[in-house]
């Protein structure tokens, strides 16, 4: 590692540490030859991955994306900014514990469905009538019949 002051390769680590978020470390440094001290983090490198489009165009994953689609479909509903990034970080950990390298962008939104269905159904048709690209009321319908022939729980009005 070169020291950032006098560009030096050679230093020694003083103290090592988990990160508050426990997915990097953190190591305090000491440069060698002008003896600053100086701090560096290591970090897992996470894998490149790629969706592949309807079209069959791959391009990288960007979680910003589903995160822009989701405040589409949370708009004007009782959905909080930390229930998005929970949905968004749900989906994200899914995708890179169940997917190696690719992933078809329909996975994608089928589990950004899963776990948007949790909280809001409301939301959860918005974001469907989008992502399955509804023609008409009758999709509409058929996304709503299974909700429907399910039973209200007390706390539903």
């Amino acid at each position: 590692m070169r020291c950032p002051f006098c560009r030096t390769d050679n230093d020694k680590v003083i103290d090592s540490r988990a990160s508050q978020d426990g997915f990097s470390i953190r190591r305090r440094r000491e440069c060698l030859g002008c003896k600053r001290r100086y701090t560096t983090y290591e970090r897992v490198e996470e894998m490149s991955i790629k969706i592949i489009k309807k079209d069959n165009v791959r391009e990288p994953f960007m979680p910003e994306k589903i995160k822009k689609g989701l405040a589409l479909a949370c708009w004007k509903r009782p959905i909080s900014e930390s229930q998005i990034e929970g949905i968004v970080s749900g989906v994200e950990s899914d995708i890179y514990v169940e997917c190696e390298g690719e992933v078809e962008s329909h996975y994608i939104g089928e589990l950004v469905m899963r776990h948007l269905q949790k909280i809001d159904q409301v939301a959860y048709v918005r974001f469907a009538s989008v992502y399955r690209e509804f023609k008409d009321v009758h999709d509409f319908v058929d996304e709503l019949q299974p909700m429907l022939n399910t039973p209200r729980s007390p706390t539903q009005p």
